[in-house]
């Protein structure tokens, strides 16, 4: 059986987790795209619904040899699902992973935190650099966007699945982290353009793309900023946050 109403219940469900609201509300996001989606499944999230276009056979045939159950669906579902303009054949709402900060970190590991960062695109990125860079986590404080929009999670390309995304009071952790003997690092035009000496763990804060890391962040935090060798006085929060986690990586595992 094919659904091709956009009005059933399935498909009105995982319309809705286009909503960060539904998203929370139901403990679910949605994910879409062959990369993403199968990505998702590797990493062991544990899907709910997978919906495929009728015809997209091998899809079906993936899905079947992992033993993954799917409903077939027809193309206007599918756009009517999507959050892109042209859906790549399959999507799926599958179970978010906690977020709950856990009470001890790894030690002597490099982790993210993120000052109301509200750009999802940013967002996403930044968590693709800390898993390339080999980051231990990444750590959202309030105010921040939503790990799991679907903006987020393309840009992300499937890190949000390789590495801890956790959500919380975001002054409490890092101070839970500092008093573990990890040094707090935040991007800052104030800040030197000279690293501090790293002994053990490093924490690196990237504040809000307009306003930056809130004072109160910052005061616990040795001031970074990156030299500027053109004309442009600073960079895209994700572009610094990159560049930023790449320097403290290679002097981590120098």
């Amino acid at each position: 059986m094919i659904i091709t109403s956009t009005k059933n219940e399935t498909v009105k469900l995982l319309r809705s987790l286009k909503e960060r609201s539904s998203r929370r509300e139901t403990g679910l996001h949605l994910i879409e795209g062959e990369r993403l989606v199968f990505d998702a499944l590797a990493s062991g999230i544990v899907p709910d619904t997978v919906l495929v276009e009728s015809g997209a056979e091998r899809l079906e045939q993936r899905l079947n040899e992992m033993g993954v159950p799917f409903i077939g669906v027809s193309r206007s579902v599918l756009e009517a699902v999507s959050d892109t303009k042209t859906p790549q054949g399959i999507a799926a709402a599958v179970k978010t992973p906690s977020t709950a900060p856990p009470p001890l970190y790894p030690e002597n590991a490099l982790i993210v935190s993120l000052d109301r960062l509200q750009d999802p695109g940013n967002l996403g990125t930044i968590m693709r650099s800390a898993d390339a860079m080999g980051a231990a986590a990444v750590i959202l404080g309030e105010g921040c966007t939503d790990p799991f929009s679907p903006k987020a999670l393309r840009s992300a390309m499937g890190s949000a699945y390789h590495i801890p995304v956790y959500e919380g009071k975001l002054k409490k952790e890092l101070l839970k982290l500092k008093n573990a003997g990890n040094t707090l690092i935040c991007g800052h035009l104030a800040g030197s353009e000279a690293l501090p000496e790293l002994n053990g763990g490093c924490v690196l804060v990237i504040g809000n793309e307009g306003r930056g890391v809130s004072d109160e962040i910052a005061e616990e935090c040795t001031l970074y900023r990156l030299k500027m060798y053109g004309r442009a006085e600073s960079l895209n929060a994700s572009a610094a946050a990159s560049i930023m986690m790449y320097e403290l990586s290679r002097l981590m595992n120098a």
